[in-house]
């Protein structure tokens, strides 16, 4: 069926009444389907519990149940007088040897960029370490805000060996590092990384919109080009609000 909700127009859910999947598990993976998928966008308002199940021919604890597994992923917010209004969709980024900007960019999530840092500075010793030059000599360091639909979705930190390539500010604003690494005929070939977790500092919090203590995934990465050079070192945090690293798992044979 095909509900006429506002924010719900274009979305079409089968649900089927047979299934041994739950009501309201199939009613939540078909909104959150929606919303991924950009035909829910943030903003967009799902009415309330009432209308829905009415709309839906759902019963109302199944509609609440379905919308409130999807209030605690963090795509949809409750609002007192307003009704039950779509957040941001979860970015779910693969585990591969891509950057940040292309994989936003490619899942439709109009990726933006704030540059906080662009400049020489004399590498530390984990630095020096991770690219393979000598402690205190030049490095440039990049740090960087990247937003989805004008929300902060992680602070990047991204040392670089002085003079691998430009790196014009105006330009990080627009696009992402790994292209202006392609661009200039740098050609990505591995990586080692490392991802975490723990909670936000109140910097931390500020600069992402998040509370202090809030949960952010970590990652550490450095990259090689096809002569097996160290060309990038970075390490980054992300709102685990609204960012997940998405991975397949493989039995060896």
């Amino acid at each position: 069926m095909t509900s006429t909700v506002s924010g719900l127009a274009a979305v079409r859910f089968a649900l089927d009444r047979t299934s041994p999947v739950p009501l309201y598990h199939q009613l939540a993976q078909q909104l959150e389907a929606a919303i991924e998928g950009g035909v829910l966008t943030p903003g967009n308002q799902l009415g309330n519990e009432v209308d829905l199940s009415v709309r839906l021919g759902l019963s109302r604890p199944t509609v609440r149940q379905a919308i409130q597994s999807l209030v605690d992923k963090g795509l949809l917010v409750r609002r007192r007088g307003v009704g039950t209004q779509v957040v941001h969709s979860q970015v779910k980024r693969p585990l591969e040897l891509s950057s940040l900007y292309d994989d936003l960019e490619a899942a439709g999530q109009q990726p933006t960029t704030q540059v906080l840092r662009n400049e020489t500075v004399p590498a530390a010793a984990d630095v020096a370490a991770a690219l393979g030059v000598p402690e205190g000599g030049e490095v440039t360091v990049l740090e960087r805000l990247r937003f989805t639909h004008g929300h902060p979705v992680a602070f990047l930190c991204n040392y670089l060996p002085a003079g691998l390539l430009p790196l014009d500010t105006g330009r990080l604003q627009v696009t992402g590092l790994y292209r202006m690494l392609r661009s200039a005929g740098i050609t990505l070939h591995s990586a080692r990384q490392t991802i975490g977790a723990r909670c936000a500092t109140a910097e931390e919090a500020a600069r992402l919109a998040e509370q202090e203590g809030s949960a952010l995934l970590t990652m550490q990465r450095t990259a090689y080009d096809d002569t097996g050079r160290a060309v990038e070192y970075g390490t980054h945090i992300y709102r685990a609000s609204r960012y997940a690293f998405d991975f397949q798992l493989l039995v060896r044979p």
